[in-house]
Formats: structure tokens, sequence, C-alpha cells
């Protein structure tokens, strides 16, 4: 009988929480997402497409007058790291001059201090600026572009020497809190700017898989905890710790829930990303799609330049990735199996579970041009880089099967 009791309280549990989750999903936040064809990052015609946007958003002023605005950048791989000849911001980067141009209309709009904030795999004893021009990005025109603005490499706690928690609302997914750099809580805005692509792991990148950058190396690296004085975050990934589970988080960081849970990266990356985008919430959503690549995140063979000429903003950030992923000829509600995410659950869908955003795009206003006058067919040029992997291996991966 107790074990009975037991399994009877425990399926209870689990119900519950399973109607809470559904409670959350069909009362997720959907909030409007501005769209704008732009073709040109010249700012003659990027700050006043920008401005459009902004303005249809409810303007930046109520959202940024006198206060300090974080920006949490998107420099996936090294800096030197490049698809052919092309400049970064030409393919996986967001493009500098968007930067600068939306740190002017913020400046404009009175924030107060612009902090750009990025976990840049350089020792500590290196400006973060340093990165930018290893880059070949002028640093002088985005200081420059605002009053004051302020650079943290976010890889490293700051000048308190700790880290800050960020506790996931209702528990959390794979960690019930995150440590990470004091910027990302010493904010007042929280602004997420990024390219739309393709991604190996989840599906497709944007403003949300951004945010899986804000765990920091020293923490959740390969080699945390093993980190030493004036010496490079050791690693300078997370593939072992965040992708497969091996390793613990350092510096007292929290350890995941469920230790028998897969340890594998299409189920444990997403319900990251899902998590951190619940702890901590985008105020402003920025995607670049001027021009992008397709068919990953970090430039490979595989990648192909492309110029959907489009940019889009929104004020909640799972609302605004959603549409973005429409665009690319995605169902951002599909099922793992399916096209984008052949290997990983969906992590759009774990975002709305938490509360964090809708990925309904039927709730979802569109302010401008509608997702399908600004489409890119993503799709087909992942079906044709899936054909040429299949004919040059004889095992190709079970994610790299056709799917119906």
């Amino acid at each position: 009988m107790p074990a009975d009791l037991s399994r009877r309280s425990v399926l209870g549990s689990l119900g519950a929480a399973a109607m809470g989750l559904s409670i959350k999903a069909a009362n997720a936040p959907a909030a409007p997402v501005a769209i704008a064809r732009c073709k040109s990052y010249q700012p003659s015609q990027l700050i006043p497409v920008l401005e459009g946007m902004f303005d249809k958003l409810g303007g930046l002023g109520r959202l940024v007058k006198g206060k300090t605005v974080a920006i949490k950048l998107n420099f996936n791989g090294g800096s030197t790291v490049r698809l052919g000849f092309l400049p970064l911001g030409d393919t996986h980067w967001p493009h500098p001059d968007l930067l600068a141009a939306a740190m002017h209309l913020l400046a404009r709009a009175g924030a107060r201090t612009i902090r750009l904030v990025e976990c840049a795999p350089i020792p500590w004893t290196t400006p973060f600026q340093e990165f930018f021009l290893e880059a070949n990005w002028s640093v002088r025109d985005l200081v420059a572009a605002a009053p004051r603005v302020e650079f943290e490499n976010t890889n490293y706690p700051g000048p308190s020497g700790k880290f800050v928690r960020l506790p996931v609302p209702g528990g959390g997914l794979l960690y019930s809190a995150y440590d990470v750099n004091h910027s990302y809580v010493d904010c007042d805005v929280f602004v997420s700017i990024a390219k739309f692509k393709d991604h190996p792991t989840t599906g497709v990148t944007t403003v949300m898989k951004n945010l899986f950058g804000l765990t920091p190396l020293m923490v959740y690296g390969n080699y945390a905890g093993k980190w030493e004085e004036n010496d490079l975050v050791a690693g300078i990934d997370r593939i072992m710790q965040l992708h497969r589970g091996v390793g613990r988080p350092a510096y007292g960081a929290l350890e995941e829930l469920d230790p028998a849970s897969p340890r594998e990266d299409g189920y444990r990356v997403p319900r990251i990303v899902a998590d951190l985008c619940a702890a901590r919430p985008v105020h402003l959503a920025i995607l670049d799609g001027i021009k992008t690549m397709a068919g990953g995140q970090t430039p490979n063979l595989s990648c192909t330049p492309v110029e959907p000429g489009v940019l889009m903003a929104g004020t909640n950030v799972v609302n605004t990735a959603a549409v973005a992923v429409a665009a690319m000829n995605y169902d951002p509600r599909a099922p793992r199996g399916a096209v984008p995410f052949e290997r990983c659950d969906n992590k759009f869908l774990l975002a709305e579970q938490l509360g964090a955003g809708s990925c309904d795009l039927s709730r979802i206003e569109i302010i401008g041009p509608s997702v399908q006058e600004v489409s890119f067919d993503f799709r087909s040029l992942r079906e044709k880089q899936r054909e040429l992997r299949q004919r040059l291996s004889p095992n190709p991966r079970p994610g790299d099967r056709k799917q119906n």
C-alpha cells in the first residue's frame, strides 16, 4: 500500500506539473513583432528603417530613457573565423553598422549608459575591445555611437569577483538557476541582437539561442574550475558540460536538476536556452537578416551566404524568434524529428511551456510586411546540403535522413 500511495502521489504531482506547463503555454506573452525590408547596412538607410520599426513598437523612449542598457552580442566562433573572404558581419555576427545604428537610436531616446556584453574567449587581462579589433571592427565607431559606452567580457565575474545567480521561474528544465556576470543583472534594459541562421544542435539560431552565451566559461566551460589567474579561459567552449553533461559547474554554481537526464545535446541545449529566456527576459530583440548565411551557426564548408534583406524587432524574444523562423520557411512549432528540429527538442515550445513567450504565430501581431512577403527559403538550402552529405557519407547521422 505505501508503494501504491507513493506511486499515485508521484503520478499526481507529474499531472499537476504538466497541467501547470500547459496553462503557462496557453498564457505565454504575445507581443507585436515589427518587420521591415532593408537591403543595405549604410547608416542612411539603416537608421530610418530601424527607427520606424521601433516607433511601431511603441518607441524607445518609454523603454530606455534614463536607464542602463546591456546589449548581448552574438560573437559565436573566433574573431577571425570567416566564410571565405566575407566579413563576419555579412555572415554570422550581427553587423557592426547595425549595432552602431541601434546604439545611436537608444542614446537618442535617452539611454544613460549602453554596455556591450559577450563571453569572449580571451584572457581577463586583455581588454574586451581587442576582440572587436581582431575582427576588424571599429571600436571608435561604437564608442562614438552614444555618449557613454561600456564593454564587459562576461566570461569573468567583473570587479566584484563574484558571479550573480539567475533563478529560473518555476524551477527550470535543466538547471534551477544559472550563475552569470553581473552585467546581465545590473541593467535596466536587456537587448539581444543576432543573425537568424541554421544551427546544427538546435535547428536554428536567433535572438533566443544568443542567450546560451550568457553562461561564462569559467563556470560552465570544458575545464570549469581549472582556470588560472592571468590565463585564457580554458577550453574556449561549453561542449563537454552543457552539451554532453560531462563535468560540473564551478565557483559554487548549482548542479543540474537531474543527473540521470539524457546526456545528448539535442535534449540539453534547447532546455538551457528555454531556461535562460525565462530567467533573463529580453526587453528588445533585434534580428539581422539583411545578410546572413544558411547551413550552420559558425562558418564551415556547408554554409552558404544569403541576403534575405530583412530586419525584425520585438519586445519578446520568443515571439520575435518564432516570426524569424517562420520567415526562414520553417515551422516554429514543429515537433522533434521534423525540419528544422531533426535532432533536437523544440526550444520554442519549451520556452512557451515556461511562460517566456508564445511561438504561436496566430497570436503574434506582425507590423509591416507579412512573413510570406519577406520569406527566404532556408529549408531548400538545408535539403540540398543534407543530400550532399548523404552522397559523401555512407553512414549519415539519423538526423540527416530525409523527413516526411
